[in-house]
């Protein structure tokens, strides 16, 4: 969001061993509405496809199609895992063409899904349908998707984005099917919402393909977001409400992808763009974390709910490959956590 006025330009850009001589881009001499003021940071790389990009594709091609031009088919993708703490510089992992090593070796662990076209004719955003939500073993039923020629919700992936957001009808539910008495609120004056820091729920995404869908876990820590700031024992809630998403219904930002490795496919001459997602959270070993660190749950016991007007849903199967690992591999940090701030401090 927000505006840059500047130059186009060309310059040899090299990213680990690849080089690339004559690559377009844009020198940015103002900014407006993007807070690049304090994050210390000197550029954004865009990986989503083509069909998106600032810049005519008639001036230039995108630096992945540059990258990827002479790559075979099955080595034409990225991946990426984001760490949770920041202070670490090899937290994150960024690779192109392979997995990294450090996380694992082996493809057999994840789950395979073609990038939805939905909403329209080409390629866009790295998108795929979102089923339901799971809270503490509970389907959790979604509203029904406005992304024109979907027939479920449809998710983006989108590591410039923080938070999850999704529809507000469906996340004030959400809240509410969380919440254990005063355990949420929606804060009067941000419009956040909110959740006691020692509330620990279990909620999980379901994603793919009908009948090749599969639900990946998130950290508690992730729903109840402490790194957001905490006033008087209140976290900021990891789900937050924007209906102005036009990409998709949901962003899956950065506390869903922290839970996941992430390997986005281009397209070649045997299958369309894919996403590859291998989940790396244990549920049961993050709500014991999350008890270890917050301490014990002061709310009052919780009240039955129920969603009224959405009907039922085919009830997924649960992914029963747990990776926990501690990761090392080379960065991509400094990029992602750029686009992050951005959209945080907008």
């Amino acid at each position: 969001m927000g505006s840059v006025l500047g130059t186009i330009a060309f310059e040899t850009v090299d990213i680990g061993p690849f080089s690339i001589s004559s690559q377009i881009f844009a020198l940015a001499n103002s900014t407006f509405g993007l807070g690049l003021s304090n994050t210390g940071n000197s550029g954004i790389l865009g990986l989503s496809f083509p069909s998106i990009a600032a810049i005519s594709l008639l001036d230039g091609e995108t630096l992945l199609d540059n990258i990827f031009a002479n790559f075979d088919g099955p080595n034409r993708f990225f991946a990426f895992q984001l760490g949770r703490d920041a202070s670490i510089d090899d937290a994150n992992s960024f690779t192109l063409g392979k997995l990294d090593s450090n996380i694992t070796d082996d493809w057999s662990g994840f789950s395979f899904t073609p990038v939805s076209q939905a909403g329209g004719g080409s390629f866009n955003y790295w998108k795929l349908p979102l089923h339901s939500l799971v809270i503490d073993s509970v389907v959790f039923p979604l509203s029904p998707s406005l992304v024109r020629g979907a027939d479920r919700p449809i998710a983006v992936l989108d590591t410039g984005t923080t938070l999850i957001l999704g529809p507000t009808s469906d996340v004030k539910a959400f809240w509410r099917a969380v919440s254990q008495e005063g355990a949420t609120r929606e804060n009067p004056i941000t419009k956040m919402w909110e959740v006691r820091c020692d509330r620990g729920v279990s909620v999980s995404f379901v994603l793919g393909d009908y009948g090749s869908e599969r639900e990946y876990p998130l950290d508690p820590s992730d729903i109840n977001w402490e790194e957001g700031g905490s006033s008087g024992g209140w976290c900021m809630g990891g789900i937050q409400a924007n209906d102005g998403v036009n990409s998709g219904d949901w962003l899956l930002g950065d506390v869903f992808l922290r839970n996941v490795y992430v390997t986005h496919h281009l397209s070649n001459s045997t299958n369309p763009p894919l996403i590859g997602l291998l989940n790396l959270t244990n549920p049961v070993g993050s709500i014991l974390q999350f008890r270890e660190d917050r301490g014990p749950d002061q709310s009052l016991p919780s009240t039955p709910w129920i969603r009224q007007g959405i009907p039922n849903i085919h009830r997924p199967r649960t992914s029963t490959i747990y990776v926990v690992s501690t990761i090392s591999g080379f960065v991509g940090g400094a990029i992602l956590t750029f686009i992050v701030r951005i959209r945080r401090d907008r």
